[in-house]
């Protein structure tokens, strides 16, 4: 009897063991920006796939990198930017895609695939997601002018009324395009120039955020905010009196794109949630609800607002994007300088 006890005993530990086996393979680790895709996608993958998500955000890409480098948590699919995909690319940290697995990126427009080769050559490690501009969000009833330069983060009649990113990079293209350099600047005397800008801003700042400055905005906290295009999008609908601009000085035009890490557990499940998020039908539920401008191009034919179809919001006109520039890597040595200098711009 003892032995049969026994015998039955481990026989239900092996089918639990095996139960254990298959339900982790049935799951797929994705991170993710806060706040940055419709959950109700994720519940109809699970319902068509049977793969079960496992769902973390992030603030900044600065946040997400040193997570994945160190492989402390093992993530099948991240959504890194550009800049942060060419360093993790060149630090050897991506799996090439298989792109058997991924048919629906032929629905990813020809043009974004040709600029994420600026980061991505041969677009052999990420597919994107969503793209936009950095601009400035400002209450029309909160200043005396329209706004149309970076400046205006800068002007002392707006002290207390300002609200800066809080992202090392984009504050500084900020500084440094106003100054009138290269937002991917290298050289120290520039950064120390828009450090020191930087510096001059901080008393007049009433905070640093992310995906506060939405909010603030939004409930009439603030007059003016830096933001990117598609939380502006959802701001305007939500209070009218708010405006997105994006300055004349030039800004970061960027594409946010799904990776999956070298040191993931579930690559196939990862290719199949990428395939998932391309097709049509899902990136525009994406789309409308996170705002953020889709490279889908069947989606973008599927969007029935024409107002929301054609927004140079959304979908800038050509003008514009003529004077954005994408981030580039600039490497370890320069990004521990921009961090330094952020970090010193904040403390005085």
């Amino acid at each position: 009897m003892k032995k049969l006890i026994g015998l039955s005993v481990l026989l239900t530990l092996m089918v639990l063991l095996a139960g254990c086996a298959k339900d982790d393979g049935e799951k797929v680790y994705v991170y993710n920006w806060g706040e940055y895709i419709d959950e109700e996608t994720l519940d109809l993958f699970e319902e068509e796939t049977g793969i079960r998500v496992v769902y973390e955000e992030y603030e900044q890409n600065e946040d997400m990198y040193p997570k994945v480098q160190s492989g402390a948590v093992k993530y099948d699919v991240v959504c890194p930017s550009d800049y942060m995909i060419q360093k993790m690319i060149e630090n050897d940290l991506l799996h090439e895609l298989n792109l058997d697995n991924i048919p629906n990126i032929k629905y990813i427009d020809p043009i974004h695939l040709k600029s994420s080769q600026e980061f991505d050559p041969g677009n052999k490690y990420s597919v994107p997601y969503c793209w936009g501009t950095l601009g400035i969000l400002y209450n029309k009833t909160m200043v005396d002018e329209p706004i149309d330069s970076w400046g205006v983060l800068f002007d002392e009649k707006y002290s207390g009324e300002i609200l800066m990113i809080d992202s090392v990079r984009d504050a500084f293209a900020i500084a440094l395009i106003y100054l009138g350099y290269d937002l991917n600047s290298t050289n120290e005397t520039e950064l120390e120039e828009a450090k020191i800008l930087l510096q001059k801003q901080y008393p007049l700042v009433q905070g640093y955020f992310v995906d506060q400055v939405r909010d603030k905005l939004i409930g009439g906290e603030a007059a003016i905010g830096v933001i990117y295009s598609g939380e502006a999008i959802y701001s305007s609908r939500e209070n009218p009196d708010l405006e997105y601009v994006v300055p004349k000085e030039g800004s970061n035009v960027w594409i946010d794109s799904w990776v999956i890490p070298k040191n993931c557990r579930n690559k196939e499940n990862a290719e199949a949630f990428i395939n998932f998020m391309c097709r049509p039908d899902i990136a525009l539920m994406n789309f409308e609800y996170i705002t953020y401008s889709t490279p889908n191009a069947g989606a973008w034919e599927l969007i029935e607002d024409e107002e929301v179809k054609n927004s140079p919001v959304a979908y800038p006109p050509q003008e514009v994007l003529e004077r954005c520039t994408a981030f580039r890597y600039l490497g370890e040595d320069m990004e521990e300088i921009y961090m330094q200098k952020w970090n010193e711009a904040k403390s005085e």
